[in-house]
């Protein structure tokens, strides 16, 4: 494809941060599901025997925390509500169907891509809460058994919502083509970008210089 159709969506250092979220997250998700679950008792495994997985969940724990609040800092900006959310909101049922037969006046992020961010970071922010409080080598101690009791009660739910919210996000992304391409190499087609996000288009993709096309031979 010629550079000069491509555009820049993100950066390198927010893709890295992305996807050893994502690897993180994963770990720890699976492992979680196996005490929640005693059905899947077998995803334990993907961090090796139960007391070591017992040992590395929370430190996984703590990096998906960190890496998200990185993420935060830089992308927060981009996911704070505006007037024009309502548009999409109005025509909900056409972007659910992929139908993009007039503008919606959408910036970086559209309004659904905010509220699972605003969703992902609340959650994770219990979930680190909660996980202190029932962290048996440090922190357990310190709280009565009953408040322990509904520390756990909160992790598990806050888990489980987060990993319903993420399988949504992997399900947007596949339904919205070009979106996983787009944070594997970083860059969108200009035509995907006056699709999906036409006011970032128009307000910083569109003024921006092309890309300078490869010369082959």
């Amino acid at each position: 494809m010629d550079n000069s159709t491509l555009v820049l969506r993100t950066k390198l250092i927010d893709r890295m941060f992305h996807w050893s979220m994502v690897s993180c997250f994963t770990l720890v998700a699976l492992s979680g599901l196996s005490w929640f679950f005693p059905s899947l008792n077998w995803l334990g495994y993907v961090l090796g025997p139960p007391q070591l997985a017992r040992v590395l969940h929370p430190f996984l724990g703590l990096a998906v925390f960190a890496l998200l609040m990185c993420m935060f800092v830089r992308f927060v900006h981009h996911n704070l509500f505006v007037r024009t959310d309502l548009t999409w909101f109005k025509h909900i049922v056409d972007v659910l169907l992929n139908k993009h037969g007039q503008k919606l006046q959408i910036g970086k992020y559209n309004a659904g891509q905010k509220i699972l961010f605003w969703g992902i970071m609340s959650l994770i922010s219990l979930l680190f809460v909660s996980g202190l409080m029932i962290w048996r080598a440090y922190f357990a101690a310190l709280f009565p058994i009953p408040v322990l009791r509904l520390a756990l009660l909160a992790h598990s739910v806050a888990g489980l919502a987060l990993i319903l919210l993420v399988i949504g996000h992997i399900y947007m992304g596949i339904w919205v083509r070009g979106s996983i391409g787009g944070m594997i190499s970083g860059y969108v087609t200009r035509a995907w970008a006056r699709q999906h996000h036409d006011r970032w288009y128009e307000e910083e993709v569109a003024p921006a210089k092309p890309l300078p096309s490869k010369r082959h031979g």
